[in-house]
């Protein structure tokens, strides 16, 4: 049975291609300027994701100054150092071979932040479960994300960075968490599948072995 509220054919192919065509980009970026327009629309959407007591406790920090861009890739060079040396040899050459950031190429860069005491130490929402605005504001990067493979525009994730690091970069106040640091541009291609997966790293799991039934490990008779 339909929805009398779903969208059109149209769009709703729209939204699953942006889902399954996104990407984490890192050295697809091309050196064309990103426009204020494209920037403001995916931000807003980012702004429109659900929010625990609708207290939206995201803020986006805009970078596109070279200094502060060669001062966060020092901070990743440091943590990629520290993070190869927990592979095993073989992982070890085959991760030290990835691209894993595009700090530099990216005409844009987008620290994304939490604010944990945004509408006061009570919200409906969080009495039970503290941490749901740090899930708000990750929705928040998911649909900046979406939004931008629907216009184009590549996103790559940079989690290979110690907080404290930024914090100090950005000049953070306590009550602000990091969620994420993105490098956002326009792209020479979207590859056809996540690298990792292409490089062999680990495989896409299947969806059936990940589904249960009323409790877990349940599968469907």
């Amino acid at each position: 049975m339909t929805s009398k509220y779903s969208f059109s054919g149209e769009q709703k192919e729209g939204v699953y291609q942006a889902i399954m065509q996104r990407r984490d980009i890192r050295a697809q970026f091309v050196p064309d300027p990103l426009s204020d327009e494209i920037l403001d629309k995916i931000l807003r959407a980012a702004h429109h994701a659900p929010s625990v007591g609708f207290m939206q406790p995201w803020n986006f920090i805009v970078v596109k100054d070279p200094a502060k861009k060669e001062l966060v890739h020092q901070g990743f060079l440091a943590a990629h150092q520290e993070s190869a040396e927990m592979f095993d040899e073989e992982k070890r050459a085959q991760y030290t071979g990835f691209k894993l950031e595009g700090i530099r190429e990216s005409p844009v860069n987008l620290l994304i932040t939490c604010d944990r005491a945004r509408t006061g130490p009570v919200v409906i929402g969080r009495t039970v479960q503290p941490e749901m605005d740090l899930y708000s504001t990750v929705c928040a990067v998911q649909n900046l994300w979406l939004a931008a493979r629907a216009e184009g525009i590549g996103v790559g994730w940079v989690s290979i960075i110690h907080e404290e690091v930024l914090r100090e970069i950005f000049q953070l106040p306590d009550s602000v968490v990091v969620i994420a640091y993105l490098c956002i541009g326009h792209v020479s291609r979207f590859p056809e599948m996540p690298e990792l997966e292409k490089a062999g790293w680990l495989p896409r799991l299947n969806l059936d072995e990940l589904v249960f039934y009323e409790e877990w490990g349940k599968t469907k008779e």
